[in-house]
């Protein structure tokens, strides 16, 4: 809806509302002077009252007496004779807490009038007001007084015609509230329906606020008193303002839907949350204090919920672009109008007529209708806005299929590009990984070879030894040998024939020259001293012969302890004197391992543990390599531990790494411990470093036991 076509509509409906306003024919006015007396005490009676003093009303149609806990009397007097033939004071309100007619004629005491049936009425109550028989001739000097008292606000006109008259226009009246109940109604159904298919929470909110309007209109107008809650005092005193309240409650609520306040105007809609809270409040107020106070608060809800829903659709409607906001804002402008003309008719500023009389209703049924408009038009203005965002995603989705298909060639070009790129690369990759396996196997090979040069080295130095002993006692041994051999020859060389004491005594002679005592006990010294270097030989061959086994790859049972045994023959050259040796080897199970693999494992650490001792500056007067085995829980652990120079903790966090080493350059490869955690991974185990700068370190190796 455009801004032009909203002007349009509204200036037209001035109009409209001008011609019926002004055009409807007018009643007489009522014949009676008016003047009313505020009873505060609400105990005064008719005696008391009488002798007051009455404030006059300027002459007009209606009585607005506002909204006050006092009692009302209304003085009735003429400043002429009347001649009313059977005519009827009619009271056109239903709303009043109580009414009671008192007359006063000529020389007589005040009568208390009886409530007149109204022709077609079954009973005194009469849905639009309550009606009195006048008499036929009233003098000028004869009053009638109306005792009023209202539970809210108190609007009414106050009128003498005939039956027929107020039948009539009763009868009119009903005809046109009928009209407006099957408006509503039809609202009702369509909206709950629409509710119940789209599923639009804007729907629930709109069939209650419509709900809640016409139970207000029904209040107002009386039908609730007479055809409803008739017999519920305490709801008919409450309704007008409880159901108004609900409905205003349900208004704010299906604005704060249908123009989407928390996206359009988020400050807004928090302020409509703070408007609906005090809402809430003012209905507790119902029940807490008096209905007078609720009315009152009612009052200032009412027009600053007016203020800000409109002020709100404006913005969203010309500043948002929202269009469905176009018919919300003639709704809620017509129904301002036609309640602004409504309240200036209560003030006698607009003829009181059917029109104006019922103008909240027309005006609350055109609201109704433009709203049902209104949230059409948005299921239109959500619908044209979802063709237009698919059109445009259509739109998109073609252009972005042209682009996938540019961007595929493109990816195609540079894919193939890349991939050809890609083997050139792995060519490479391949060739330098090529390359670092063989530098890795050489570099391992290298390991292998400085292990057993050292092997070598120790072999030789430890064979030198026993070989150096049994070769420097065969050259005595070998003229002890020779002595003994001579003196067998001179005994073999006896001469019978000749003197045999003169040679017995030149054998004995020889004995005593060559120390014969001495040689016996040097050969069996020398002899000792072969057997002991043979013996050391054979133990340095066993234990080489154990050790022998680095290649071997097959898993086999074997005892850790002869493993560590041999380990310590082969190194013992390389210790220095100050170094004790500490075995404390425990009685251990077989463990299914590789047996060079493991015996690799110990020659690299406890060659290891011996050169940190090498290393430490300050050498103690004796120094401590401790090997220890031992079993415990299903595994066998192994501990070598130095009293060497220990290590950093950034040392210990890299010491398996690969080509990480302390040592000088040219003395090590940095693979030794890497080989070794290698190795203990393979056979599924675990290995610790336990070391503190200048305390040593110990190295802690677990295997699982294969039970």
């Amino acid at each position: 809806m455009t801004s032009n076509t909203f002007k349009r509509l509204l200036i037209f409906f001035l109009l409209v509302l001008g011609k019926f306003t002004y055009g409807s024919n007018k009643k007489d006015l009522q014949p009676f002077d008016i003047a009313y007396y505020k009873d505060q005490t609400n105990q005064l009676g008719i005696n008391e009252v009488y002798n007051k003093s009455f404030v006059n009303i300027s002459h007009r149609e209606v009585l607005n007496l506002g909204v006050e806990d006092v009692t009302f009397w209304i003085k009735l007097s003429t400043k002429k004779d009347l001649i009313l033939d059977k005519k009827i004071l009619f009271i056109e309100q239903v709303r009043a807490k109580s009414y009671e007619m008192y007359s006063k004629r000529s020389g007589k005491t005040f009568e208390l009038e009886l409530p007149f049936v109204i022709l077609g009425q079954d009973t005194i109550k009469n849905v639009h007001g309550i009606s009195y028989l006048l008499p036929d001739t009233i003098k000028k000097d004869e009053v009638f007084y109306l005792k009023l008292k209202s539970h809210e606000n108190f609007i009414a006109k106050i009128y003498v015609a005939t039956q027929n008259e107020i039948a009539d226009n009763n009868a009119l009246r009903d005809i046109f509230f009928g009209i407006y109940t099957g408006v509503m109604l039809i609202m009702f159904i369509y909206n709950l329906f629409l509710f119940i298919v789209v599923g639009d929470k804007s729907y629930v909110h709109y069939v209650f606020y419509i709900l809640f309007t016409w139970l207000t209109q029904i209040a107002i107008q009386g039908y609730g008193t007479i055809y409803i809650w008739e017999d519920l005092p305490i709801l008919n005193d409450i309704s007008v303002v409880l159901y108004s309240l609900l409905g205003l409650l349900f208004a704010g609520l299906f604005t704060v839907s249908f123009l989407n306040t928390k996206v359009f105007v988020p400050k807004v809609h928090k302020v409509f949350i703070v408007y609906m809270t005090l809402v809430l409040v003012n209905i507790s107020l119902i029940f807490l204090f008096d209905n007078r106070t609720a009315f009152k608060v009612m009052q200032i809800l009412i027009i600053s919920g007016v203020i800000l829903a409109l002020s709100t659709s404006y913005y969203v409607y010309f500043k948002k672009h929202f269009k469905p906001a176009g018919y919300y804002n003639i709704a809620w402008t017509i129904l301002l109008i036609g309640a602004v003309l409504f309240i200036l008719k209560d003030f006698g500023l607009l003829p009181y007529n059917n029109f104006t009389v019922y103008l909240m209703q027309i005006t609350s049924a055109v609201e109704v209708t433009l709203l049902s408009f209104a949230l059409a038009d948005k299921i239109n203005f959500f619908k044209k806005e979802n063709e237009i965002a698919q059109a445009q995603a259509l739109n998109a989705s073609l252009e972005n299929q042209k682009l996938i298909r540019e961007q595929n060639i493109v990816l195609e070009k540079s894919v193939q590009e890349r991939t050809l790129e890609l083997q050139n690369a792995n060519s490479t990759l391949n060739v330098t990984l090529t390359n670092l396996k063989n530098t890795q196997s050489q570099l391992v090979d290298a390991e292998k070879m400085a292990a057993l040069g050292q092997l070598t080295a120790g072999i030789a130095h430890e064979i030198n030894n026993p070989i150096n002993f049994v070769t420097s006692n065969i050259k005595p041994l070998e003229l002890d040998i020779k002595d003994l051999k001579e003196i067998i020859t001179r005994y073999e060389n006896l001469d019978f024939d000749k003197d045999i004491n003169t040679q017995i005594k030149e054998i004995e002679s020889f004995k005593a020259q060559i120390d014969l005592d001495f040689v016996n006990n040097e050969i069996t010294t020398l002899l000792a001293g072969i057997s002991e270097g043979a013996k050391r030989t054979a133990e340095i061959i066993r234990s080489l012969r154990n050790f022998s086994r680095l290649d071997e790859t097959d898993m086999k049972p074997i005892d850790l302890n002869e493993g560590l045994q041999s380990t310590l023959v082969l190194v013992k050259n390389s210790m220095p004197d100050n170094l004790t040796v500490v075995r404390d080897l425990g009685n251990l199970p077989k463990v299914e391992c590789q047996p060079g693999k493991i015996n690799q494992v110990f020659m690299n650490l406890v060659s290891n543990a011996i050169q940190a001792i090498k290393s430490k500056e300050i050498q103690e007067d004796e120094e401590f390599l401790t090997i220890k085995s031992w079993y415990e829980e299903q595994q066998v652990k192994i501990s070598i531990k130095d009293s060497g120079i220990g290590m950093t903790e950034e040392t210990k966090h890299r010491i398996f790494e690969p080509f990480f080493t302390t040592k000088d350059i040219g003395e090590g490869t940095g693979l030794g411990l890497s080989i070794v955690f290698s190795i203990i991974e393979s056979h599924k185990g675990h290995i610790e470093v336990i070391s503190k700068i200048g305390e040593g370190t110990e190295f802690i190796i677990t295997l699982n036991v294969n039970t």
